[in-house]
């Protein structure tokens, strides 16, 4: 299934940072911010996440929650969200199925060697549960700006 702007978004159920359970239900009638990023922990998605963290009072202000989604396991994931403060939940997706909803397990390549991996991408969706604005190989410097712009286009 390809995912599209203006069309409803897969549904999801994930456990969270903070004990907590994130999922498309839970947020119906409020927009959010959905990320998808690689791995707990590294340079990148440190930077991403942190990006996010700092930009939540400006989107809070709009109404939007963030949720970070990683195929990593709930341990290395609670103790990224503890190094950094990050107050907004992060996502397990050990098995893959909401990124396989997405469209963000891909097939990636490093010196030649292919394999499969989670692309970095984000989705704006909004309180009806739409996809609102669609990121693709998003490219951190700069991106939750760039979200949070989107964000107040929504009005």
């Amino acid at each position: 299934m390809s995912i599209e702007e203006g069309l409803p978004a897969p549904a999801f159920e994930l456990p969270a940072s903070g004990g907590r359970t994130v999922s498309l239900a839970a947020m119906k009638g409020r927009p959010f911010v959905l990320y998808f990023y690689p791995k707990a922990d590294t340079s990148g998605c440190t930077k991403e996440a942190c990006d996010f963290q700092e930009a939540l009072p400006a989107l809070g202000g709009l109404g939007l929650d963030v949720i970070g989604i990683s195929p990593d396991p709930m341990k290395p994931i609670e103790k990224f969200a503890e190094k950094y403060s990050l107050t907004f939940p992060l996502a397990s997706d050990a098995e893959k199925t909401t990124a396989g909803a997405y469209g963000t397990w891909v097939e990636k390549s490093m010196y030649g060697r292919k394999y499969m991996g989670m692309e970095r991408a984000t989705f704006l969706i909004d309180a009806e549960g739409k996809v609102a604005r669609i990121w693709r190989k998003v490219k951190v410097p700069g991106h939750a700006g760039e979200v949070l712009k989107a964000a107040k286009a929504l009005g």
